[in-house]
Protein backbone atom coordinates (compact mmCIF):
# COMPACT_ATOMS: atom_id res chain seq x y z
CA UNK A 1 0.00 0.00 0.00
CA UNK A 2 1.20 3.49 -0.90
CA UNK A 3 0.08 5.90 1.84
CA UNK A 4 0.46 8.92 -0.46
CA UNK A 5 -1.89 7.31 -2.99
CA UNK A 6 -4.48 6.64 -0.26
CA UNK A 7 -4.31 10.23 0.99
CA UNK A 8 -4.54 11.66 -2.53
CA UNK A 9 -7.63 9.60 -3.33
CA UNK A 10 -9.27 10.62 -0.03
CA UNK A 11 -8.62 14.34 -0.50
CA UNK A 12 -9.86 14.21 -4.10
CA UNK A 13 -13.13 12.77 -2.73
CA UNK A 14 -13.41 15.70 -0.28
CA UNK A 15 -12.37 13.83 2.89
CA UNK A 16 -11.70 15.81 6.06
CA UNK A 17 -10.12 12.82 7.87
CA UNK A 18 -8.50 9.53 6.90
CA UNK A 19 -8.12 6.48 9.18
CA UNK A 20 -5.55 3.71 8.72
CA UNK A 21 -5.61 0.55 10.86
CA UNK A 22 -4.52 -3.11 10.68
CA UNK A 23 -7.04 -5.60 9.17
CA UNK A 24 -9.24 -2.77 7.90
CA UNK A 25 -9.65 -0.90 4.64
CA UNK A 26 -8.51 2.73 4.68
CA UNK A 27 -11.51 4.79 5.81
CA UNK A 28 -12.34 8.46 5.23
CA UNK A 29 -14.77 10.98 6.72
CA UNK A 30 -16.65 12.65 3.86
CA UNK A 31 -19.36 15.25 4.63
CA UNK A 32 -19.38 13.97 8.20
CA UNK A 33 -19.76 10.22 7.50
CA UNK A 34 -17.09 7.51 7.68
CA UNK A 35 -16.85 5.52 4.41
CA UNK A 36 -14.45 2.86 3.11
CA UNK A 37 -12.00 3.81 0.37
CA UNK A 38 -11.44 1.54 -2.63
CA UNK A 39 -8.28 -0.15 -1.32
CA UNK A 40 -7.63 -3.64 0.09
CA UNK A 41 -7.49 -4.36 3.83
CA UNK A 42 -4.21 -3.32 5.40
CA UNK A 43 -1.76 -5.66 7.11
CA UNK A 44 0.34 -4.74 10.15
CA UNK A 45 3.31 -4.40 7.76
CA UNK A 46 1.35 -1.90 5.63
CA UNK A 47 0.65 0.26 8.69
CA UNK A 48 4.27 0.02 9.89
CA UNK A 49 5.49 1.07 6.45
CA UNK A 50 3.11 4.05 6.45
CA UNK A 51 4.31 5.11 9.93
CA UNK A 52 7.97 4.95 8.85
CA UNK A 53 7.15 7.07 5.82
CA UNK A 54 5.39 9.88 7.69
CA UNK A 55 7.14 9.87 11.09
CA UNK A 56 9.48 12.86 11.62
CA UNK A 57 12.83 12.08 13.25
CA UNK A 58 12.00 14.28 16.26
CA UNK A 59 9.03 12.05 17.16
CA UNK A 60 10.71 8.63 16.86
CA UNK A 61 11.93 8.43 20.47
CA UNK A 62 8.40 8.93 21.85
CA UNK A 63 7.04 6.44 19.33
CA UNK A 64 9.61 3.80 20.30
CA UNK A 65 8.56 4.20 23.94
CA UNK A 66 5.03 3.24 22.93
CA UNK A 67 3.50 6.71 23.24
CA UNK A 68 0.94 8.30 20.97
CA UNK A 69 2.54 10.79 18.59
CA UNK A 70 1.22 13.99 17.00
CA UNK A 71 3.02 15.22 13.90
CA UNK A 72 2.50 16.83 10.52
CA UNK A 73 2.84 15.34 7.03
CA UNK A 74 2.88 17.02 3.61
CA UNK A 75 2.43 15.83 0.05
CA UNK A 76 4.36 18.41 -1.98
CA UNK A 77 2.18 20.77 -4.01
CA UNK A 78 -0.95 18.86 -2.98
CA UNK A 79 -1.99 18.81 0.70
CA UNK A 80 -0.89 18.86 4.34
CA UNK A 81 -2.14 16.68 7.19
CA UNK A 82 -2.24 16.76 10.97
CA UNK A 83 -1.41 13.22 12.08
CA UNK A 84 -1.98 11.22 15.25
CA UNK A 85 -0.34 7.79 15.55
CA UNK A 86 -1.78 5.62 18.31
CA UNK A 87 -2.04 2.02 19.45
CA UNK A 88 -5.29 0.02 19.61
CA UNK A 89 -6.13 -3.66 20.10
CA UNK A 90 -5.04 -4.72 16.59
CA UNK A 91 -1.79 -2.72 16.66
CA UNK A 92 -0.79 0.74 15.50
CA UNK A 93 -3.32 3.03 13.79
CA UNK A 94 -3.11 6.46 12.17
CA UNK A 95 -5.62 9.32 12.01
CA UNK A 96 -5.01 12.03 9.40
CA UNK A 97 -6.75 15.44 9.37
CA UNK A 98 -6.53 17.17 5.98
CA UNK A 99 -5.38 20.80 6.14
CA UNK A 100 -5.79 23.09 3.17
CA UNK A 101 -2.65 24.84 1.87
CA UNK A 102 -4.80 27.94 1.44
CA UNK A 103 -5.89 29.81 4.56
CA UNK A 104 -9.61 30.53 4.06
CA UNK A 105 -10.73 34.14 3.89
CA UNK A 106 -13.43 35.86 5.92
CA UNK A 107 -15.71 35.54 2.89
CA UNK A 108 -14.95 31.81 2.49
CA UNK A 109 -16.09 31.16 6.05
CA UNK A 110 -18.95 33.67 6.05
CA UNK A 111 -17.76 35.25 9.30
CA UNK A 112 -20.03 37.72 11.06
CA UNK A 113 -18.84 41.29 11.70
CA UNK A 114 -18.82 40.63 15.46
CA UNK A 115 -16.15 37.94 14.92
CA UNK A 116 -14.11 40.01 12.46
CA UNK A 117 -14.02 42.93 14.91
CA UNK A 118 -12.34 40.72 17.51
CA UNK A 119 -9.11 40.89 15.48
CA UNK A 120 -8.95 44.64 16.13
CA UNK A 121 -9.08 44.66 19.92
CA UNK A 122 -5.73 45.30 21.62
CA UNK A 123 -5.73 42.65 24.36
CA UNK A 124 -7.71 39.93 26.08
CA UNK A 125 -8.64 36.26 25.69
CA UNK A 126 -10.68 34.98 22.73
CA UNK A 127 -11.79 31.34 22.85
CA UNK A 128 -12.92 29.22 19.91
CA UNK A 129 -14.67 26.05 21.07
CA UNK A 130 -16.43 23.02 19.68
CA UNK A 131 -16.05 19.25 19.35
CA UNK A 132 -13.19 17.63 17.45
CA UNK A 133 -13.48 18.29 13.73
CA UNK A 134 -15.69 21.37 14.05
CA UNK A 135 -13.29 23.73 12.26
CA UNK A 136 -11.78 25.53 15.27
CA UNK A 137 -8.26 25.63 13.80
CA UNK A 138 -9.55 26.86 10.44
CA UNK A 139 -11.53 29.70 12.05
CA UNK A 140 -8.56 30.85 14.15
CA UNK A 141 -6.21 30.60 11.15
CA UNK A 142 -8.54 32.94 9.24
CA UNK A 143 -8.50 35.48 12.11
CA UNK A 144 -4.70 35.27 12.53
CA UNK A 145 -4.27 35.78 8.77
CA UNK A 146 -6.49 38.87 8.93
CA UNK A 147 -4.35 40.28 11.77
CA UNK A 148 -1.25 39.42 9.73
CA UNK A 149 -2.57 41.63 6.91
CA UNK A 150 -3.91 44.54 8.95
CA UNK A 151 -1.65 45.02 11.98
CA UNK A 152 2.07 45.56 12.56
CA UNK A 153 2.71 43.07 15.35
CA UNK A 154 4.58 39.95 16.46
CA UNK A 155 2.37 36.84 16.34
CA UNK A 156 3.49 33.67 18.12
CA UNK A 157 1.58 30.44 17.49
CA UNK A 158 1.94 27.33 19.68
CA UNK A 159 0.49 24.27 17.99
CA UNK A 160 0.59 20.48 18.29
CA UNK A 161 1.42 20.05 15.46
CA UNK A 162 1.71 23.16 13.24
CA UNK A 163 -1.29 23.19 10.90
CA UNK A 164 -1.76 26.20 8.62
CA UNK A 165 1.47 27.87 7.46
CA UNK A 166 1.65 31.68 7.66
CA UNK A 167 3.91 33.95 5.64
CA UNK A 168 5.04 37.23 7.19
CA UNK A 169 2.93 40.09 5.82
CA UNK A 170 2.58 43.20 7.97
CA UNK A 171 3.46 41.05 11.00
CA UNK A 172 6.24 38.71 12.05
CA UNK A 173 4.75 35.24 12.57
CA UNK A 174 6.72 32.78 14.74
CA UNK A 175 5.20 29.28 14.57
CA UNK A 176 6.26 26.85 17.31
CA UNK A 177 5.47 23.14 17.42
CA UNK A 178 4.95 21.46 20.79
CA UNK A 179 7.26 18.45 21.16
CA UNK A 180 9.63 19.83 18.55
CA UNK A 181 10.27 23.50 19.41
CA UNK A 182 9.04 23.41 23.03
CA UNK A 183 8.22 20.64 25.51
CA UNK A 184 4.66 21.77 26.36
CA UNK A 185 2.09 24.54 25.86
CA UNK A 186 2.73 25.79 29.40
CA UNK A 187 6.50 25.94 28.82
CA UNK A 188 6.06 27.70 25.48
CA UNK A 189 3.74 30.27 27.10
CA UNK A 190 6.15 30.88 29.98
CA UNK A 191 8.99 31.79 27.63
CA UNK A 192 6.75 33.64 25.17
CA UNK A 193 6.63 36.56 27.61
CA UNK A 194 10.34 37.12 26.81
CA UNK A 195 9.81 36.95 23.04
CA UNK A 196 8.07 40.33 22.61
CA UNK A 197 4.69 38.99 21.41
CA UNK A 198 1.59 41.06 20.67
CA UNK A 199 -0.72 38.20 19.64
CA UNK A 200 -0.45 34.61 20.88
CA UNK A 201 -2.25 31.51 19.62
CA UNK A 202 -2.47 28.58 22.04
CA UNK A 203 -3.47 25.50 20.03
CA UNK A 204 -5.29 23.93 22.96
CA UNK A 205 -5.77 24.83 26.63
CA UNK A 206 -5.33 21.32 28.04
CA UNK A 207 -4.38 21.76 31.69
CA UNK A 208 -4.38 24.09 34.69
CA UNK A 209 -0.88 25.48 34.04
CA UNK A 210 -1.62 26.32 30.39
CA UNK A 211 -4.96 27.96 31.26
CA UNK A 212 -3.34 29.96 34.07
CA UNK A 213 -0.50 31.17 31.80
CA UNK A 214 -2.95 32.10 29.00
CA UNK A 215 -5.05 34.14 31.45
CA UNK A 216 -1.94 35.91 32.76
CA UNK A 217 -0.80 36.71 29.23
CA UNK A 218 -4.24 38.13 28.36
CA UNK A 219 -4.17 40.25 31.52
CA UNK A 220 -0.71 41.65 30.76
CA UNK A 221 -1.63 43.38 27.51
CA UNK A 222 -1.55 40.58 24.92
CA UNK A 223 -4.28 39.32 22.59
CA UNK A 224 -4.57 35.55 23.15
CA UNK A 225 -6.49 33.11 20.96
CA UNK A 226 -7.07 29.57 22.26
CA UNK A 227 -9.31 26.55 21.75
CA UNK A 228 -11.28 24.30 24.10
CA UNK A 229 -13.38 21.18 23.51
CA UNK A 230 -16.64 22.60 24.86
CA UNK A 231 -19.99 23.07 23.12
CA UNK A 232 -21.26 26.45 24.34
CA UNK A 233 -20.17 29.65 26.07
CA UNK A 234 -21.53 28.85 29.54
CA UNK A 235 -19.91 25.41 29.55
CA UNK A 236 -16.62 27.01 28.44
CA UNK A 237 -16.59 29.41 31.40
CA UNK A 238 -17.42 26.58 33.81
CA UNK A 239 -14.73 24.31 32.33
CA UNK A 240 -12.01 26.92 32.84
CA UNK A 241 -13.04 27.68 36.42
CA UNK A 242 -13.51 24.00 37.37
CA UNK A 243 -9.92 23.17 36.35
CA UNK A 244 -8.68 25.15 39.37
CA UNK A 245 -8.87 23.96 43.00
CA UNK A 246 -11.87 25.30 44.91
CA UNK A 247 -9.88 27.81 46.98
CA UNK A 248 -8.69 29.53 43.77
CA UNK A 249 -11.95 29.56 41.86
CA UNK A 250 -13.25 32.95 43.05
CA UNK A 251 -9.95 34.57 42.07
CA UNK A 252 -10.11 32.87 38.65
CA UNK A 253 -13.68 34.15 38.15
CA UNK A 254 -12.36 37.68 38.75
CA UNK A 255 -9.46 37.13 36.35
CA UNK A 256 -11.65 35.59 33.66
CA UNK A 257 -14.34 38.29 33.91
CA UNK A 258 -11.66 40.91 33.23
CA UNK A 259 -9.61 39.08 30.58
CA UNK A 260 -12.21 37.21 28.49
CA UNK A 261 -13.38 39.11 25.42
CA UNK A 262 -15.40 36.52 23.51
CA UNK A 263 -16.32 32.85 23.12
CA UNK A 264 -17.16 31.48 19.67
CA UNK A 265 -18.64 27.96 19.75
CA UNK A 266 -18.81 26.26 16.37
CA UNK A 267 -20.53 23.18 14.96
CA UNK A 268 -20.29 21.79 11.41
CA UNK A 269 -23.41 20.27 9.86
CA UNK A 270 -24.00 18.47 6.56
CA UNK A 271 -25.71 20.76 4.06
CA UNK A 272 -29.14 19.90 2.75
CA UNK A 273 -27.75 18.48 -0.53
CA UNK A 274 -25.24 16.29 1.33
CA UNK A 275 -22.36 17.71 -0.73
CA UNK A 276 -20.52 19.63 2.00
CA UNK A 277 -20.83 21.17 5.45
CA UNK A 278 -21.88 24.53 6.85
CA UNK A 279 -20.93 26.16 10.15
CA UNK A 280 -23.31 27.23 12.93
CA UNK A 281 -21.69 29.61 15.44
CA UNK A 282 -22.69 30.74 18.91
CA UNK A 283 -21.11 34.13 19.62
CA UNK A 284 -20.73 35.52 23.13
CA UNK A 285 -19.17 38.99 23.40
CA UNK A 286 -18.21 39.79 26.99
CA UNK A 287 -20.00 43.00 27.99
CA UNK A 288 -20.45 44.33 31.53
CA UNK A 289 -23.52 42.12 32.12
CA UNK A 290 -21.74 38.90 31.15
CA UNK A 291 -18.57 39.90 33.02
CA UNK A 292 -20.71 40.33 36.13
CA UNK A 293 -22.35 36.89 35.65
CA UNK A 294 -18.89 35.28 35.39
CA UNK A 295 -17.68 37.14 38.49
CA UNK A 296 -20.75 36.13 40.52
CA UNK A 297 -20.73 32.50 39.36
CA UNK A 298 -24.12 32.87 37.63
CA UNK A 299 -23.08 31.13 34.41
CA UNK A 300 -26.53 29.54 34.00
CA UNK A 301 -27.82 33.04 33.09
CA UNK A 302 -25.29 33.52 30.26
CA UNK A 303 -27.69 32.00 27.71
CA UNK A 304 -30.28 34.71 28.47
CA UNK A 305 -27.60 37.41 28.28
CA UNK A 306 -26.57 36.17 24.81
CA UNK A 307 -30.19 36.37 23.64
CA UNK A 308 -30.47 39.99 24.80
CA UNK A 309 -27.09 40.93 23.26
CA UNK A 310 -28.15 40.57 19.63
CA UNK A 311 -27.56 44.30 18.96
CA UNK A 312 -23.80 43.90 19.55
CA UNK A 313 -23.52 40.73 17.46
CA UNK A 314 -24.24 38.00 20.00
CA UNK A 315 -26.01 34.89 18.80
CA UNK A 316 -27.02 31.67 20.55
CA UNK A 317 -26.36 28.29 18.93
CA UNK A 318 -30.09 27.61 18.63
CA UNK A 319 -30.63 30.96 16.89
CA UNK A 320 -27.77 30.20 14.47
CA UNK A 321 -29.20 26.75 13.71
CA UNK A 322 -32.66 28.23 13.14
CA UNK A 323 -31.21 30.77 10.68
CA UNK A 324 -29.54 27.96 8.70
CA UNK A 325 -32.85 26.05 8.63
CA UNK A 326 -34.78 29.10 7.44
CA UNK A 327 -32.20 29.73 4.70
CA UNK A 328 -32.67 26.16 3.44
CA UNK A 329 -29.02 25.22 4.11
CA UNK A 330 -29.64 22.36 6.59
CA UNK A 331 -32.51 20.08 7.56
CA UNK A 332 -34.46 20.53 10.79
CA UNK A 333 -33.32 17.06 11.89
CA UNK A 334 -29.65 18.08 11.52
CA UNK A 335 -30.28 21.26 13.49
CA UNK A 336 -32.12 19.42 16.26
CA UNK A 337 -29.23 16.94 16.61
CA UNK A 338 -26.80 19.81 17.34
CA UNK A 339 -29.19 21.95 19.40
CA UNK A 340 -28.44 22.70 23.05
CA UNK A 341 -32.13 23.33 23.68
CA UNK A 342 -34.56 21.81 21.11
CA UNK A 343 -37.49 23.76 22.61
CA UNK A 344 -35.62 27.04 22.02
CA UNK A 345 -34.83 25.93 18.46
CA UNK A 346 -38.55 25.32 17.81
CA UNK A 347 -39.38 28.73 19.28
CA UNK A 348 -36.88 30.47 16.96
CA UNK A 349 -38.45 28.71 13.98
Amino acid sequence: MNIVEVLRKAVEKGASDVHIATDSKPMARITGDIVALDFPELTADDVDKAINEIMPEASRERFQQGDEVDCGFSIKDFARFRVNIYKEKKGWAIAFRAISDKIPSVEDLGLQDAIINLTRIPKGLILVTGPTGSGKSTLIACLIDLINKERKSHIITMEDPIEYLFNDRSCIVSQREIGNHSSSFANALKYALRQDPDIVLVGEMRDLETISMALTMAETGHLVFATLHTTDAAQTVDRIIDVFPSFQQQQVRMQLSGALRAVISQELLANIEGTGRVAAREIMIVNSAIANLIREGQTHQIYSAIQTGKSIGMCSMDSALADLCRDGLITYEAAEAKSNNPDALKAYL
